[in-house]
C-alpha cells in the first residue's frame, strides 16, 4: 500500500484545455484553476503557450503542449519545427502523437527517429523538458502498443500517454497497466481521455498512471474526501 494524499494526486494532474474553440479567457482561467489547486501542470494548444506562460509566471506549475496533435500525421520535420517554436515560447512540457500509420506499418526506425528528433530539439533549448509519447491506445492492437512503448524507451521519451481524447476511447486500466508492464520504471505513464471525476482518476493512477490528463482536474480534487484519510493500492 501506498499512500496518496490530495496534494500528491493533484501535482500529478495536467489541467488540460485543447478545445479548437477555446479563447485566451479561457486559458487565462485554466492557469488560475492550475496555480489554486497546485496543479502539477496546465497542457494547451501550442498557439497559447505564451500567454499560458506569462499567467503561470512565479507559479509551481508547468506549462505542456500538443505537438502534432490530434492526428499524428504531420511530417517529422513538422513536429520538430513545431515543438521548437514551442520551446522557445517556454513549454517544458511537450505530448508529441506518434506517427500511427507508420507505427502500424512497422516502421520501427522512423517513428523512434522522430520520437529522437523532437527530443533533441527540446533539449537543446530546455534541459529539463519532458516528451511525453501519446500511443491512441484504442486505435492500436496489443503488439503496436508494446512496440511504442518499447521505442519510446529506446529513442528518449520521458512518458508514454495512453490518448489524445480526440479519438474512438480513451484511458483503460487495462491499457494503463499494459504501458507500466512495457516501461517499468524506466519511464512515467500518463492516462489521458475520459478521466472525469475522483474515482477513475484512482482507478488510473492504481493501475500505474503517474500522470493524469483530463479537462475536469477542479472537478477531481475537489471530489477528495475530506479528512484526508485515501489510500490506493
Amino acid at each position: 500500500m501506498s499512500r496518496l494524499t490530495k496534494q500528491r494526486l493533484a501535482r500529478m494532474i495536467d489541467h488540460t484545455l485543447l478545445r479548437p474553440e477555446a479563447v485566451s479567457g479561457e486559458v487565462v482561467k485554466l492557469c488560475r484553476e492550475a496555480a489554486e489547486h497546485a496543479f502539477g501542470a496546465v497542457c494547451v494548444n501550442p498557439a497559447y503557450v505564451p500567454l499560458a506562460v506569462s499567467q503561470l509566471n512565479g507559479a509551481m506549475v508547468r506549462v505542456g503542449t500538443v505537438i502534432g496533435f490530434p492526428l499524428g500525421a504531420t511530417s517529422t520535420a513538422a513536429k520538430v519545427a513545431e515543438a521548437g517554436r514551442a520551446v522557445r515560447d517556454g513549454a517544458l512540457e511537450f505530448d508529441v502523437v506518434l506517427n500511427l500509420g507508420a507505427l502500424k506499418d512497422g516502421r520501427a526506425a522512423y517513428v523512434g527517429e522522430e520520437i529522437s528528433q523532437v527530443a533533441a530539439a527540446v533539449r537543446g533549448v530546455q534541459a529539463g523538458a519532458v516528451v511525453k509519447v501519446i500511443l491512441e491506445t484504442t486505435l492500436l492492437t496489443h503488439a503496436e502498443k508494446v512496440l511504442g512503448c518499447r521505442l519510446a524507451v529506446e529513442y528518449g521519451a520521458d512518458m508514454v500517454k495512453t490518448s489524445t481524447g480526440f479519438g474512438p476511447g480513451g484511458a483503460t486500466e487495462d491499457d494503463v497497466r499494459l504501458l507500466r508492464s512495457v516501461v517499468g520504471d524506466r519511464l512515467g505513464v500518463k492516462a489521458s481521455g475520459g478521466i472525469r471525476d475522483l474515482k477513475t482518476a484512482l482507478q488510473m493512477t492504481a493501475a500505474g498512471a503517474d500522470r493524469i490528463g483530463t479537462s475536469s482536474g477542479v472537478k477531481i480534487i475537489t471530489e477528495w474526501p475530506e479528512p484526508d484519510y485515501s489510500t490506493v493500492e
